[in-house]
């Protein structure tokens, strides 16, 4: 994530004193550059999703022998995931895993094995144009949110009308599953577990330019977002995850590193404060983006099993 927005914020720098055509064209290759994804970077986010965990973990997800699923997406996409039975569940339950901006899949391994360990069977798409998904466009979660309507009838479909759900994702994962817990969803989808989601695209990616590389937010923010209207078929702003959880009334589990520089830490209390039904959240004092996790994997797992306890039977 980090790398695409240096990017953005080089293109923007180097264009800021130019004339208004200047600024148009400018505005337009920041947006090309966050907004979009293509097959050799798709496969240096796969291959840094697999570095980034342990080799213990990556020997884990090959030994369960992951079966392919696909889907195909509103808009004509081949979406793809990998399906982890559990063969030693007692009880019919699935958590559907989503991952982070410019990673795939295999970044969700650690969590998988986590969801393995507590019961559940696991399902980990690749988002729209990341991984081996199809797709140019990143979503950021809110054109990914219908996709996860699908693979939760998938789910469905194949695992029977008794299965149980939990949805779970970080960084953009969390905001695609806390966007798609706002929409209308079976009863079979019990909780959301969110670890360093955003409150609103808009926002986070003003704050990426702005904060972050001293770059300022207009008029490039202004343009992009009405870039994305044309492009994507929706505006920047209209990506309010805040806005959409206080649609549901699911249980949801919000959990944040308070050393986090990627997604400001008050977006923790402004998701939680919008969220109407059982909620509870969690801010680690130490961590960094993401790695509340892997600053305890113990204290992590056991939070996230008796959250989950009173709603996944």
């Amino acid at each position: 994530m980090a790398k695409t927005w240096q990017k953005v914020a080089g293109i923007t720098t180097a264009l800021a004193a130019t004339s208004l055509a200047g600024i148009l064209a400018g505005t337009a290759a920041v947006y090309h550059v966050g907004m979009k994804s293509y097959a050799k970077g798709r496969q240096k986010s796969r291959q840094r999703s697999i570095a980034e965990n342990s080799a213990e973990d990556n020997a884990w997800y090959l030994m369960q022998q992951p079966r392919e699923w696909q889907i195909t997406s509103q808009d004509g996409l081949r979406l793809r995931a990998s399906f982890l039975n559990n063969d030693q569940q007692v009880h019919n339950r699935v958590a559907i895993v989503a991952h982070g901006l410019g990673h795939s899949r295999e970044q969700m391994v650690p969590y998988a094995r986590m969801f393995e360990a507590q019961g559940y069977s696991v399902l980990m798409p690749d988002a729209r144009a990341h991984g081996e998904s199809e797709g140019n466009t990143i979503g950021y979660g809110w054109l990914d949110r219908h996709d996860y309507q699908q693979w939760i009838q998938k789910v469905i479909e194949l695992r029977g009308s008794d299965v149980q759900i939990v949805l779970m994702g970080i960084s953009m994962g969390a905001a695609t599953v806390l966007a798609t817990a706002g929409e209308d969803l079976p009863a079979n989808v019990k909780a959301v577990i969110a670890d360093s989601g955003y409150a609103s695209i808009y926002s986070e990616a003003r704050f990426r330019l702005h904060h972050k590389y001293h770059v300022p937010a207009r008029p490039t923010m202004n343009l992009a977002n009405q870039y994305s209207r044309l492009d994507a078929g929706y505006r920047l702003k209209d990506g309010n995850i805040a806005e959409q959880i206080r649609h549901t009334q699911l249980p949801i589990f919000f959990i944040q590193g308070a050393q986090d520089q990627t997604v400001p830490i008050e977006n923790l209390d402004i998701l939680y404060q919008a969220a109407g039904g059982p909620k509870q959240k969690y801010r680690h004092p130490d961590a960094q983006h993401v790695m509340t996790r892997a600053a305890d994997p113990a204290s992590y797992d056991q939070k996230v099993a008796a959250f989950l306890t009173p709603y996944v039977h």
